[in-house]
């Protein structure tokens, strides 16, 4: 039986899942994969399964958003989906964090809307500690920039007072801000499953952020290639935790 929106059975889906944002990136990290193969691909969930280094990998896109992160985490969990690795992009808080750059989230303020429907506030966001630390150590053997931490999942980038809000945050020590981790980690948690989050960087601290993600839609150099480095770490982190 397929699922209602990715459209997958438990069949065409791995115990380790990359999960972009972004269905176009989902066809860039398949470029990684052996014998990759497209599965399934409607509203903005797309669906790759391949192979790493011998190791089955899903990706699957999640769209914008913690609700739409939702929908794809319960139902790649249904088909028995068990370590998940968000490779996001996210807007720095912090000055020292450049375009390019990774931010490997340690744990999520909650300001997105889906965690909140599941469980109380004062229920934390945090990753699995064994995924992390392994992208931690892959970005230091590829000597990739990044810094690990908390990020904040929002819900819009155009409230009125969105610069105020985001020098809060920053004034926190919380390194960058997205919009899918918190929920992530809060529903991961909850079902008893894996999750990671490295993100990275399209907007730097003194952008707006619709001049940021303009640079990362006219892909800037720079900004592709902190996305193809969190490719690499992600499915190196998966290799080595399965071997």
């Amino acid at each position: 039986m397929k699922e209602a929106h990715l459209l997958c059975r438990k069949d065409e889906i791995a115990s380790n899942v990359l999960l972009p944002g972004d269905h176009e990136r989902v066809l860039r990290v398949a470029e990684y994969l052996d014998d990759a193969k497209e599965v399934a691909f409607n509203r903005e969930f797309r669906t790759v399964t391949g192979s790493y280094k011998g190791v089955p990998i899903t990706v699957t896109s999640t769209g914008i958003g913690g609700c739409s992160m939702g929908i794809a985490l319960e139902e790649l969990i249904n088909c028995g989906a068990e370590n998940f690795i968000r490779i996001g992009s996210c807007g720095a808080l912090q000055p020292d964090l450049k375009l390019g750059d990774l931010v490997i989230a340690s744990a999520a303020v909650r300001e997105d809307g889906l965690s909140k429907t599941y469980v109380d506030q004062v229920y934390p966001a945090v990753s699995d500690f064994e995924i992390t630390s392994l992208l931690k150590v892959k970005s230091e053997e590829f000597d990739f920039a990044n810094k690990l931490g908390i990020c904040r999942s929002h819900e819009s980038f155009y409230i009125d007072h969105n610069q105020e809000v985001i020098d809060y945050w920053s004034s926190k020590n919380v390194l960058a801000s997205d919009m899918e981790t918190a929920s992530l980690f809060t529903l991961a948690n909850l079902r008893g499953v894996r999750a990671a989050s490295v993100l990275n960087v399209v907007v730097n601290d003194a952008q707006d952020s619709s001049a940021g993600i303009n640079s990362y839609v006219n892909q800037e150099e720079v900004v592709m290639e902190g996305e193809r480095r969190e490719i690499k770490i992600a499915l190196e982190a998966l290799a080595e935790y399965n071997s």
